[in-house]
């Protein structure tokens, strides 16, 4: 493979192209409320029309109103079957429900990550190469010393996106540095949070992007072997990915050699039961190497002595997905993007009490109340849930908070990978955080005694409190319990298992005094 090759193949995917594509959002959301039997009919409708194409894409990114389709720049919600036809001959019809794509959920978003999302077809490598796919990766390998490209990154300013916000530049070049021979890349896609799915989404949707990103960081810290860390429930971006690699080595743009250089590079998936604690670096590397998924004190860091005692980068599928733009169109460019420490944009699965549910890509420093609000049409809103169930809630009086790690972590919760759920006026806090403190009691990996047994009666507390069991003594007793878990688990989730109630309790403490029982009241 070489310029040549790859310009060619660019022609001939512009050649395909008819002059009415309809693309059919082929994400998870939106076939599973009948996206499949939608494409199936507009494939036989269109059969004997030359000039249609009916086009495989990934997430159109209004989640909650699939199925949705794109023709010539209009976009049309919650499709049916019956409206097929319609939309096939042309004809506009009060039935069919069209995007208003001046509404701040899609004039607000600033595509970067998302840029091919909705626009190319996920199983075929060609489609992505058509709009710009592995010239960087070409041009790195090509013009570039490895230091030249982690010094890029470096002026970017991109921090990883999986949640503590580390710099990736200052974690490429650790990696760079370490001595060796044998170093390894991992994409970490295991995205345990719930209501998090934009990692699933842009494997779903632009799975080349990622493999790119993941060679060019290779490349940059000397590593030759990739892995991709993901959860067996995310079916269709395993097989998407399955495909992507496939494709790219038939066209050898992974393995041995690639572009005629003298760099190698493997990536390999590996596929993880769903353990939330194996997104933490350290249990992702044990499930790897087969071991059980739990997690190892530090130092040693991943960077110095990671997968099978070799130096490793660990990124995250949104950092790794930055990549390519990133070496596009410069450091300088993205550094100009966002908020003084926190640079760039990040990508939001919204939900929750909003009309609007699905992916938004912002710039950082865009505020809470933009996203929740405006582009999410979200009403009578109490808090919003964000990091997950290391993460907190955030109240109403504090959405106008500009979204960068420093001012999240001001107010007690942190981005983390981009889960956002807003919660109605009428909905319990202590319930919430009765349900967060649950979840990380299940999956508490037991190694550390803090965790094991602190999230088990945490959670049992507040199911006394919510059931009029406690008194005052007992609700001071889960603060303390909460604070002596997060100062003394060995890992992050047990670190940051106690956020969510400890959120709540700072914002909304009235509704756990309320569960108290009167004076004169027994328990």
């Amino acid at each position: 493979m070489d310029a040549r090759e790859l310009l060619e193949i660019c022609h001939k995917e512009h050649a395909r192209t008819k002059p009415v594509v309809i693309r059919c959002c082929s994400a998870a959301g939106c076939l599973a409320c009948g996206g499949v039997e939608l494409k199936r009919a507009l494939e036989l409708l269109s059969s004997n029309n030359p000039e249609i194409q009916i086009e495989t894409v990934g997430c159109m990114r209004l989640c909650g109103k699939g199925p949705l389709l794109e023709v010539s720049g209009i976009l049309y919600q919650e499709v049916n079957i019956e409206q097929a036809a319609a939309i096939v001959s042309g004809k506009q019809t009060n039935e069919l429900n069209i995007c208003d794509l001046n509404h701040p959920f899609f004039s607000k978003q600033l595509p970067i990550v998302l840029e091919n999302s909705g626009k190319i077809n996920p199983e075929r490598i060609e489609s992505y190469i058509a709009v710009g796919g592995y010239r960087e990766l070409l041009n790195v390998l090509t013009t570039m010393h490895p230091q030249e490209v982690i010094e890029q990154i470096s002026i970017s300013g991109l921090r990883g996106r999986g949640g503590a916000g580390y710099p990736t530049g200052l974690k490429w070049t650790t990696v760079a540095k370490m001595p060796g021979a044998q170093k390894y890349v991992i994409c970490n896609a295991d995205e345990g949070d719930p209501g998090a799915f934009m990692d699933r989404a842009v494997l779903e949707s632009d799975p080349h992007r990622v493999l790119e990103g993941m060679t060019i960081a290779g490349y940059a810290v000397g590593a030759k072997d990739g892995y991709i860390y993901i959860r067996a429930e995310y079916s269709l971006a395993i097989k998407r990915l399955e495909q992507a690699i496939n494709q790219s080595r038939q066209y050898e743009l992974s393995g041995r050699g690639i572009f005629g250089s003298s760099f190698d590079f493997k990536i390999e998936i590996r596929i993880g039961a769903g353990a939330f604690v194996c997104g933490e670096e350290t249990a992702l590397i044990q499930s790897i190497q087969g071991g059980r998924g739990t997690p190892s004190p530090r130092p040693p860091y991943p960077a110095e002595s990671g997968l099978w005692g070799h130096p490793t980068l660990i990124n995250n599928v949104e950092t790794l997905a930055n990549i390519v733009p990133i070496m596009r169109q410069g450091g300088d460019w993205y550094a100009k993007i966002g908020t003084s420490k926190s640079k760039g944009t990040k990508v939001f699965a919204l939900s929750g009490n909003v009309k609007n549910t699905g992916l938004v890509e912002v710039a950082m420093g865009t505020t809470i109340a933009q996203i929740v609000q405006e582009m999410g049409d979200g009403q009578l809103v109490k808090a919003v849930q964000t990091g997950g169930p290391s993460g907190g809630c955030v109240p109403a009086h504090l959405l106008d908070t500009p979204i960068d790690y420093e001012s999240m972590q001001q107010l007690g919760t942190i981005i983390g990978s981009g889960g956002m759920i807003v919660i109605g006026e009428q909905a319990s806090m202590v319930e919430m955080a009765h349900f967060y403190m649950q979840f990380c009691r299940e999956e508490s990996c037991g190694k550390c005694i803090p965790c094991r047994a602190g999230t088990v009666q945490l959670e049992m507390l507040l199911l006394d409190l919510l059931n009029h069991r406690s008194s005052f003594a007992q609700l001071e007793q889960i603060k303390e319990l909460a604070y002596m878990v997060k100062e003394m688990s060995l890992c992050g989730l047990g670190q940051a298992a106690p956020n969510p109630l400890l959120s709540t309790i700072k914002y909304f403490e009235n509704e756990y005094l309320e569960l108290l029982p009167k004076q004169g009241e027994s328990i």
